[in-house]
């Protein structure tokens, strides 16, 4: 019979529903509570009875057969378990006992122990309401790699099988007691983890050692952590380059880079002269007058060493000498007259004025004043220069690395890491629209060390050119600070993958998410007797899936995934030092590590400068 709930509406679905019985009569028994544990008991007798007489006999025949005694018995778990002497009468007694009753339960019950275990374990990690395999195959194992052979024309060919996992995803976790699973080659991923809760662990050293392509990295750490975990397995693959402005990793410096590169027309400039401004201010400050006047002068400026062939440090000159007419000379040989006007009325205004906005661009650009930090974007023959172009074709990788706060070299890791993936969205046009195979960009501590302005923007369309951000943030707030309450929520909404790792200590965050998992129907039955017989009540609440109290409580080593177009999922992340290959990434780290404490000692010595 349906409940009487069945078709009610549903505004009416917590209406608690009450049925009566009469009093039970030996002709028409009802329903005892108990009933179906009975019935499951009943087939699990039967299921361990099967099991127990299948091993019986296969243990029974396989002694017989290497013993010689008698010919093979025919397929007989019931007699096997209960009378085997009649299936092997020629077995010597006592071998027979135990190869037919002794080895069989041993087995058995290990057997059982091991699945009863395995049946907890994973109904205890469950939550109801959460998705199952079954809810998310497009990002399982068989449905992933489908799809790289569409996103991925190198893959198209390849024979069932050939294709590693590696080549479909990147791995994002595992279900518990379930598949692995991956983001596809189209996915933009933000992932708000605290500090030591397994980003890097679990998320960005993954993804570098199995990236198919070029790897791009960004982070304010080196010493044990993402850079010296992967750069030996990275080095194998292709060339390495590091940009250590600040020698974080006190890297020698093997290479440079000319952010004028990109710089040469109007929109270019501006861009870059963005950078300097987010990595010096808030999103909240960021649109004041001085603010505005300080990039647009910062723009003319860059734009016209950038015609003249100019290295960025020219421009350092213009700023500290505002009547120096050799950028409005420039901008006007090469026809950028508005700029000029623009240029000479800023220098050509009341003093105070400029000599505010002047100051307030030479704050922004204050990092090009280090000498140390200047020669990682100075034209030097002695040195490759570093092409954006060239690296994205590669295998290579590239590191991005630079403290945070006042005087860092974030405004240059931002540019470099913005004019990276735009060389690659041109590239992939080139290439039919995607780039294959594809550019990871592990945007690590990217409110810190990589503050691209447009970033939010920029997720709407770089999955489909196979370029594949993965920004790592420790908070949403660290985020808001950074792009605004609009423009982290565009960032949040872009994102067709999200991670959310343990440590979220965020009330508003953690109900935005307890809101966004939802709520699914609570079943409660109570039973009660009285005189007139058995009663029954059914009623029925919702209920959220995870209060925000559970979300701030996730275990270290799991993290909620929310994918577009899916039910919430609670992952178990897969560290890479759980992997098999750990040992080897372990030493490969420990050497670098030991190699970075080495150029440490030698310049505090004084005797290993740059």
């Amino acid at each position: 019979m349906r409940p009487c709930w069945a078709n009610t509406p549903l505004f009416l679905a917590s209406v608690t529903c009450v049925s009566e019985t009469a009093p039970p009569s030996p002709s028409a028994p009802s329903p005892t509570p108990g009933t179906d544990a009975l019935l499951y008991a009943l087939i699990g007798a039967a299921v361990t009875a099967a099991a127990f007489g299948t091993v019986a006999w296969i243990c029974g025949t396989a002694t017989a057969s290497v013993t010689g005694a008698g010919p093979r018995a025919p397929f007989a778990p019931l007699t096997a378990a209960l009378h085997p002497d009649q299936l092997w009468p020629h077995l010597d007694p006592v071998l027979r006992e135990v190869t037919t009753r002794i080895v069989p339960a041993l087995v058995t019950v290990a057997a059982a122990v091991l699945g009863l275990r395995a049946w907890a374990v994973r109904r205890r990690r469950r939550t109801p309401g959460l998705a199952t395999a079954r809810d998310l195959p497009v990002l399982l194992p068989k449905e992933i790699t489908a799809k790289a052979r569409d996103l991925r024309p190198s893959l198209a060919d390849a024979k069932p099988g050939a294709i590693r996992p590696e080549d479909t995803g990147v791995l994002l976790g595992s279900l518990p007691g379930g598949p692995e699973v991956r983001s596809s080659w189209e996915d933009v991923c933000v992932a708000i983890m605290a500090p030591r809760s397994g980003k890097t662990t679990s998320l960005a050293i993954p993804a570098m050692l199995a990236a198919p392509g070029p790897v791009l990295l960004t982070s304010n750490k080196a010493a044990r952590d993402a850079y010296t975990a992967t750069l030996d397995a990275r080095a194998r693959v292709g060339r390495v380059w590091t940009m250590d402005p600040q020698q974080i990793a006190h890297a020698p410096r093997e290479m440079w880079w000319n952010p004028l590169a990109d710089a040469t027309d109007l929109p270019g400039a501006r861009r870059l002269a963005g950078h300097f401004v987010t990595a010096s201010v808030d999103e909240s400050n960021g649109s004041d007058f001085w603010s505005t006047a300080a990039q647009n002068t910062l723009m003319s400026l860059f734009l016209a060493a950038a015609r003249d062939e100019r290295p960025i440090t020219d421009c350092l000159a213009w700023l500290a000498a505002p009547a120096d007419r050799t950028p409005l000379d420039i901008l006007k040989a090469h026809g950028l007259t508005a700029v000029a006007a623009q240029l000479q009325g800023t220098v050509s205004g009341a003093v105070e004025t400029r000599d505010g906005i002047y100051e307030t661009a030479r704050q922004y650009a204050s990092c090009l004043l280090d000498p140390a930090i200047a020669a990682w974007v100075t034209p030097d023959p002695r040195v490759p220069e570093f092409r954006p172009a060239e690296f994205v074709t590669a295998h290579d990788t590239l590191y991005l690395l630079s403290k945070d706060g006042g005087g860092s070299a974030s405004a240059l890791i931002a540019a470099a890491a913005d004019s990276v993936m735009r060389t690659a969205v041109i590239q992939a046009e080139r290439d039919g629209g995607r780039l294959d195979p594809p550019l990871i960009a592990i945007l690590d501590e990217a409110a810190n060390v990589c503050k691209i302005g447009d970033l939010p923007d920029l997720y709407s369309h770089l999955g489909s050119r196979g370029v594949i951000p993965v920004t790592i943030l420790q908070s949403y707030r660290q985020g808001q600070k950074v792009w605004g309450e609009a423009g982290m929520d565009a960032l949040w909404s872009a994102a067709t993958i999200k991670l959310v790792g343990s440590g979220i200590d965020d009330a508003d965050f953690a109900d935005k998410l307890s809101r966004l998992v939802g709520e699914h129907d609570v079943q409660t039955v109570s039973h009660s007797a009285s005189e007139s017989g058995r009663s029954t009540s059914t009623s029925m609440r919702m209920e959220r899936i995870l209060p925000p109290d559970r979300i701030r409580a996730l275990p270290k080593g799991t993290a909620l995934l929310l994918a577009t177009g899916l039910k919430p999922a609670l992952l178990d992340l897969r560290p890479w030092y759980k992997e098999p290959a750990s040992t080897a990434i372990a030493a490969a780290s420990a050497r670098q590590t030991a190699t970075i404490t080495r150029r440490a000692l030698t310049k505090a010595a004084g005797s290993g400068a740059v």
